[in-house]
């Protein structure tokens, strides 16, 4: 008797977009498994902020089709979770920890402040996993970069997602508080699909499942078949890689480009 493998979270097929002054991505197609932890690699204006703004819904394909269970973005957008790399705000302004995180429960006519019961627990839960809930009554500006990260993916996991996407979510935090997020991520990928985009690619073998190497074109790899000389050959030259083999294992040849 033949199981039949679960229907991917995720599905792109022959995706182009272009800027307008040339193509950005060209003949993109790629399934992403339920409980599949994946990161987007590639050389600086390769297209990985791109693809994954065309997953989210911000950004409509020249051509192609994609799917987030089985439904166009935009449908499937209460079911995503989004960190994105940058998070303005005026320092001056003394939001706490806990209202940041509230603001992953706003929906689309709901005056800010005017939130339920549930809506409280579900952020406090989301502090909790992130082990937060002990600071969530402090200035949101008094926190260390590593510690604003976790309450951003807090204020994503409040929203009670069933896939969390990331981009760049270690930029401008230290390598301690980069490890410290890569396994905090690990956790929630137990109970839902992660996507993240990253520059790092000792990241990319030390802690995910698969890699989509992108640079206009998309090549998906199991992390045990992704290699050095792939992402030297990817980025035009060295980068700082990491092996896995259950076992980590650093080199460091330098640092690769931000896209």
């Amino acid at each position: 008797m033949t199981v039949s493998s679960p229907a991917p979270i995720i599905t792109l097929k022959n995706i182009s977009f272009s800027y307008g002054n040339g193509p950005a991505l060209e003949d993109v197609s790629f399934n992403v498994a339920p409980l599949d932890y994946v990161s987007i690699v590639g050389p600086n204006g390769g297209g990985k902020t791109t693809l994954l703004k065309l997953m989210l819904g911000l950004l409509k394909p020249t051509s192609g089709d994609i799917r987030i269970f089985g439904k166009s973005p935009e449908q499937a957008r209460p079911l995503i979770g989004y960190v994105p790399q940058q998070f303005q705000f005026d320092p001056k302004f003394p939001v706490r920890v806990i209202d940041v995180v509230l603001m992953g429960r706003l929906n689309p006519g709901t005056p800010f402040g005017g939130y339920l019961q549930n809506d409280r627990k579900a952020a406090m839960s989301a502090l909790q996993e992130m082990d937060l809930a002990d600071i969530c009554r402090r200035h949101f500006s008094e926190l260390s970069g590593g510690q604003r990260q976790r309450v951003l993916i807090a204020r994503a996991l409040a929203s009670d997602p069933k896939l969390l996407m990331l981009d760049e979510p270690t930029a401008n935090i230290d390598v301690a508080a980069q490890n410290e997020l890569y396994e905090f991520l690990q956790g929630i990928n137990q109970r839902m699909t992660v996507v993240v985009v990253t520059h790092d690619a000792s990241f990319v073998a030390a802690f995910v499942k698969s890699v989509l190497c992108v640079n206009r074109r998309v090549v998906k790899h199991p992390t045990s078949e992704f290699t050095d000389e792939m992402s030297t050959d990817l980025h035009g030259g060295k980068v700082r890689f990491v092996q896995h083999d259950h076992i980590h294992r650093t080199t460091e040849n330098g640092e690769s480009a931000h896209d």
